[in-house]
């Protein structure tokens, strides 16, 4: 391969934004035919913008791109599809009430007596394209009705349907489960054996040393180093990503549980197709422990943390903070009396993606004192909310022009960074933590990480759901397996073996 010529070459790229952002600095990057290329950085270090260009979102100031040592100019995405560039977002770009069929084929129809779009012979073709790629995915249902691992083989089923040679996938397994990235793993691999060239946008160290040809480390919108996996480690690679030394497993310490904080008795939810989510289900979290839950996606954890949240409704059971009923409370009597929640989809429940940095870091205490007052809290302290934003963005290290910088304009990593600050800056009773590091990088988990111990330390109970076992084990003092709406297993962290624990999430039995 490294004799292969460059399939593509992106020559001295810059890319400054109005607000004075330099995102990307006289960036030089090539990619060659049948090359797995991961580009590595942390949030706002420039990949996403770097990508943008190549794919003509974003136009750069100056800079050259090549494809097979041809110089080109890619003015919007229609440049590069037809250039034989396809890019999968991190947030995907499907339209929820067509089939898979017509998502594939929008905008480039297969038509019949020159009018009528030919869905079976789409079906026929997307068929055909599934089945080299190893897909199992039926070309007529319903996108809102696909887990998120099959939603995203369809953006990958679109690009390749628009003959995609080279392929930018932006953080494609942030929201996937460990066996649906192996599953995206294989499929990589496939397309560069048919000569397909994939460039992988991550923050994970150890998929991009498992998956990778080649990796190119950028570090504040420049390259600052260029390996092969065979030739470094997680530890190299996320000093040249932070520049600095990033301890990779945080020391957790020792827990001092105190009085029961959260007690959840007989637990009965159903899920959003009217289907029983939670059988039953029990659990207790105590002051100063934090207390994870393990289990393959889809097992009921959604309905755990939005039935404790008050974003959906039990049919049966009693949950309790602090020795008060709060089954039926609403979402601020629940936050008046100590829950915070950090939620898995951070721009559906997390921000309000039109407002200004400062207002979402006020947003869950908008009406209170310090930054409001009058009646009914109608009058905003604006100078208050202001010292607030620039004090939590300096303190979370969120990397924006500034407080009045729009939420919608932060990378996914920085978007999430924006919600923890929130909900970490304040004292609380119960912190509910649902995927906190999803999007994040190698330093900021590490600070999340910190975060977290700080606040177990300082008292308050944690309950943390994450689909990386790996972040549950090193994270939490108690971990609790959860297989189909009920609790399986219970384990102190120095009895939880990965093992059992991965046998359970699997099968909801332990082998004997």
């Amino acid at each position: 391969m490294s004799d292969q010529p460059p399939v593509l070459e992106m020559r001295g790229i810059t890319k400054r934004f109005p607000t004075g952002t330099l995102a990307n600095d006289a960036i030089d990057l090539d990619v060659r035919r049948g090359e797995i290329h991961a580009l590595l950085g942390e949030n706002g270090a420039g990949k996403s913008t770097l990508m943008n260009i190549l794919y003509g979102l974003v136009p750069p100031d100056t800079g050259q791109v090549l494809i097979d040592g041809q110089p080109v100019t890619i003015r919007d995405p229609a440049d590069a599809i037809a250039r034989g560039i396809g890019m999968v977002h991190q947030h995907f770009m499907l339209v929820p009430v067509l089939s898979v069929a017509e998502n594939v084929v929008l905008g480039n129809e297969i038509v019949r007596a020159g009018q009528l779009l030919d869905i079976d012979e789409a079906a026929k073709q997307i068929k055909l394209f599934a089945g080299k790629l190893g897909f199992d995915i039926d070309p007529f249902g319903r996108i809102d009705q696909l887990s998120v691992g099959q939603q995203q083989r369809v953006e990958i089923l679109k690009a390749i349907y628009r003959n995609a040679r080279i392929l930018v996938l932006d953080e494609p397994t942030a929201v996937l489960t460990p066996q649906e990235t192996r599953e995206i793993f294989e499929v990589f691999r496939r397309l560069r054996s048919e000569g397909a060239s994939v460039i992988f946008i991550s923050h994970k160290l150890d998929e991009v040393l498992e998956i990778a040809d080649r990796i190119t480390v950028i570090r504040r919108g420049r390259v600052v180093g260029s390996r092969k996996p065979k030739e470094t480690n997680e530890n190299e690679l996320a000093e040249l990503m932070v520049g600095r030394a990033v301890n990779l497993r945080v020391d957790r310490g020792r827990s001092h549980p105190g009085e029961i904080a959260l007690e959840v008795a007989g637990l009965r939810a159903k899920d959003d197709r009217g289907h029983e989510a939670l059988r039953g289900l029990d659990l207790v979290v105590r002051a100063g422990e934090i207390v994870g839950i393990a289990g393959v996606a889809g097992n009921g954890q959604d309905e755990i943390v939005e039935s404790l949240m008050g974003l959906r409704r039990p049919t049966a059971g009693t949950i309790r903070l602090a020795g008060k009923d709060l089954t039926r409370a609403t979402v601020d009597e629940r936050r008046d009396r100590g829950m915070s929640f950090v939620p898995a989809d951070r721009q559906r429940f997390g921000l309000v993606l039109t407002y200004p940095i400062d207002d979402n870091l006020a947003l869950t205490r908008y009406a209170d004192p310090p930054f409001a007052g009058g009646f009914a809290g109608l009058v905003r302290n604006f100078r208050e909310i202001a010292a607030n934003a620039v004090r939590l963005i300096k303190e979370f290290d969120i990397r924006a022009s500034g407080p009045k910088a729009l939420a919608a304009t932060l990378s996914g990593g920085n978007q999430q960074k924006v919600i923890v600050a929130r909900e970490f800056g304040q004292e609380v009773r119960l912190l509910v933590l649902d995927q906190p590091t999803r999007g994040l990088d190698v330093g900021s988990i590490e600070f999340i990480h910190k975060q977290v111990i700080a606040r177990r330390d300082h008292g308050a109970a944690v309950l943390l759901v994450s689909a990386e076992l790996d972040e549950v084990l090193e994270l939490s003092d108690r971990v609790l397996v959860v297989f189909r709406g009920g609790i399986v297993g219970s384990f102190a962290a120095e009895e939880a073996q990965r093992e059992k624990i991965g046998l359970l999430m699997a099968t909801g039995a332990a082998r004997a």
